[in-house]
């Protein structure tokens, strides 16, 4: 074992850092605590229905970069498709991201795109962007930030909009077209047969071996070349200084024939709806046909010790506990910690695909391992 790399995790980022290595003729071993591979990215086939159901919620990928686009495209074939959101507000049912379509039908108007920037504009508030809720009645006005994001907000973080940081409004477009994409990525799609089979593919190398419901132990980590550690930060030290938050999500499914609400994702930002947002999976498989349906009703709430970490809740007081395991960190030598939990941050699939590239160029260079593919601070 002393010239086999150990990755811990077999989502995307474990599973790029084994294909690359792998490729260039070094044995990897890829230990997965879960009974089965490509992380919350796992796909599977609903028994009842026969389709194509994303158990941890809905992914669709999408990048501008074209090595990482390049690359995904050799375990499978990705089918384009475009995100186009849905948002059930007081009764109506409304387009999101934000744009002309939703101005104009919210407020009941037929504004052009350069009418509809000045009536925004003379909804903003003259406040401080110093947190999510201010940032967003600075930038959108009381209206449509207490109708499509307060309640929503609240629901997905379990606390109030004015504890969260302003940069995750960042994440949310505002547009004065009738463009309803909800990203504006060149490269966007969906595995044809799901993630977990791509991943499986990226898996399948002689040089890999794959050992799934196995958790590895810190103890082990001078039984390996290398150490790459794709989990949890704060679990590789036993929670010594404290645990992360995150938020998880509990799923209840609903199914029937035909149609149950025909799109892929609706939002419920209405306070009184407990799930925040439904995906109906056929819709995301527009290439496949069948009669039945089922979908995802997604409620989340604070992540215990035996959840899965879903949402990197980034507190002032998660970032001083992880800076406390940063310290630790840099002081373990043979270990690498890659990814969203390994580096306790938000990551889409690209970003996650990208830095697990780099990073094993940068090894495959003859560079020294480094502690972290990417400084979580």
């Amino acid at each position: 074992m002393k010239d086999t790399y150990a990755i811990v995790g077999a989502g995307f980022s474990g599973a790029v850092l084994a294909r690359q290595l792998a490729d260039a003729g070094h044995p990897c071993a890829v230990f997965e605590r879960r009974n089965h591979i490509a992380g919350n990215c796992h796909t599977e086939r609903d028994p009842d229905t026969g389709i194509m159901v994303h158990r941890y919620g809905p992914h669709i990928f999408h990048t501008d970069d074209d090595v990482v686009w390049d690359f995904v495209g050799r375990f499978g074939a990705m089918r384009p498709y475009r995100n186009r959101v849905k948002a059930t507000v007081g009764g109506h049912v409304y387009s999101l991201p934000i744009n002309l379509h939703t101005i104009n039908q919210f407020f009941g108007t037929a504004l052009t795109p350069t009418e509809a920037e000045q009536f925004i504009a003379a909804q903003r508030l003259e406040i401080a962007p110093t947190n999510f809720e201010t940032s967003a009645l600075a930038s959108i006005g009381p209206s449509l930030y207490e109708a499509f994001f307060k309640g929503y907000t609240a629901k997905q973080w379990g606390c109030a909009p004015t504890d969260i940081p302003a940069s995750v409004l960042n994440r949310l477009p505002l547009r004065f077209t009738y463009d309803d994409d909800y990203f504006t990525d060149h490269h966007q799609g969906i595995p044809e047969q799901g993630y977990t089979a791509l991943v499986a593919a990226m898996l399948d190398h002689p040089q890999i071996t794959v050992h799934l419901g196995t958790p590895f132990s810190a103890d082990d980590i001078g039984n390996w070349r290398h150490v790459f550690w794709t989990g949890r930060i704060d679990g590789f030290f036993d929670y010594c200084d404290g645990e992360l938050s995150y938020r998880t999500t509990d799923f209840a499914a609903e199914r029937a024939m035909g149609d149950i609400q025909g799109c892929a994702v609706m939002n419920h930002p209405d306070p009184a709806t407990a799930h925040v947002r439904s995906t109906e999976f056929k819709h995301l498989t527009p290439w496949e046909s069948h009669d039945q349906s089922i979908v995802f009703h997604e409620r989340p709430r604070d992540c215990g010790p035996n959840d899965e970490p879903m949402y990197p809740i980034r507190s002032p007081q998660d970032k001083a506990t992880l800076a406390r395991y940063i310290d630790r960190a840099h002081a373990t030598p043979q270990v690498t910690f890659a990814g969203r939990l390994g580096t306790y941050r938000y990551l889409d699939m690209d970003d996650t695909i990208r830095e697990s590239l780099d990073l094993s160029a940068a090894i495959l260079s003859g560079a020294p391992a480094p502690n972290f593919s990417v400084e979580p601070l």
